[in-house]
């Protein structure tokens, strides 16, 4: 397992364990995919990741980028956003529940330290809640900074 923002992420061989239990092969291919995804410290675009495939395997298409991230989003194997209109990706946690606060210039993740569900007890009423996702959206310090320099 890998350390992603202080959570703990899966690997590429326990990704491509959890594949083969569920009766996808291991193709060097999707090695690549999920390793492009596993580069990067934030959400990534399937342009971004067939780009980097693209330099060990010139002939893979988006096709092939779209048909494995569906497959690994379907298997929670990674998490799915939206960023400026467009799907981003990154590994899923392994963790207990929690959420992230997502950088909408770099893409960067940081845990929420509590869940905003807590704050919202007893709002529902006799709604009863099954589930629920948080992302919450700005800039990181870093883009902060860099914005206040242009």
């Amino acid at each position: 397992m890998n350390n992603f923002d202080g959570v703990i992420i899966l690997n590429v061989e326990e990704i491509l364990e959890n594949l083969k239990k569920k009766g996808y092969k291991m193709t060097e291919q999707r090695r690549e995919i999920i390793q492009s995804i596993l580069n990067q410290d934030r959400y990534v675009s399937a342009k971004e990741i067939l780009n980097q495939v693209q330099n060990r395997f010139p002939g893979v298409s988006f096709d092939t980028i779209y048909r494995n991230l569906s497959i690994l989003s379907d298997l929670d194997l990674v998490e799915e956003t939206q960023l400026d209109g467009e799907a981003k990706y990154r590994v899923s946690c392994v963790e207990d529940h929690h959420h992230h606060l997502v950088c909408t210039k770099c893409g960067k993740t940081f845990v929420m330290p509590e869940c905003p569900m807590d704050l919202l007890q007893g709002l529902a009423g006799d709604f009863k809640v099954t589930g629920h996702t948080f992302e919450i959206y700005g800039l990181c310090k870093d883009c902060q900074e860099e914005k206040k320099d242009s």
